[in-house]
């Protein structure tokens, strides 16, 4: 078993999330004895969804204003349609990821949050996966796509849905370990 303690992680979202995909990652890290912290473009209950379904509701520990990204060592990004396409748009969101990359901190996105690393600028040469209905998008932005159920390229982490979320947790503790 991994042994996270003293590991400071942050999970980034906004409203309508997959559900599995935040709580899925969270549970891991945090068994594994990392210290995670939900943040989020604002505050206030953030909504999960179970596919179209509505989930449960969460609270954000701190906005991507309020956290120092520098005190994290990674970078997890839960997918889900209308998460994913707010947060692409959030240049702090952009920038955390330009950020995480250059430094070498792992940075694990899953389904459609890749779509950040597209507006981020990040994506072009690197192998990556992601749900299959945004493929078009990863190659059109230079990405070299598969269809596996995670893709390690350097310190980028990609999987391509709920399913995957065992393989997925396995490669980022696996990476945070190492």
């Amino acid at each position: 078993m991994a042994d996270l303690t003293g590991k400071k992680i942050a999970v980034v979202v906004d409203d309508y999330f997959e559900q599995a995909e935040f709580t899925g990652p969270i549970d891991a890290l945090r068994k594994a004895g990392a210290e995670v912290e939900v943040v989020a473009t604002e505050r206030g209950t953030l909504q999960g969804l179970n596919h179209v379904e509505k989930g449960d509701t969460f609270e954000a520990d701190l906005t991507l204003d309020e956290a120092d990204r520098s005190s994290y060592v990674a970078l997890v990004l839960p997918g889900g349609a209308v998460n994913a396409d707010t947060l692409r748009m959030n240049e702090i969101a952009q920038t955390w990821v330009k950020e995480f990359l250059e430094a070498n901190k792992p940075v694990a996105a899953i389904c459609h949050a890749p779509w950040l690393l597209v507006s981020a600028g990040v994506a072009s040469g690197r192998a990556l996966t992601s749900f299959e209905t945004i493929q078009d998008d990863m190659r059109n932005a230079g990405a070299k796509w598969s269809d596996q159920e995670v893709v390690v390229d350097g310190s980028l982490i990609t999987s391509r849905k709920p399913d995957d979320i065992p393989a997925f947790n396995e490669a980022l503790i696996d990476m945070l370990s190492a």
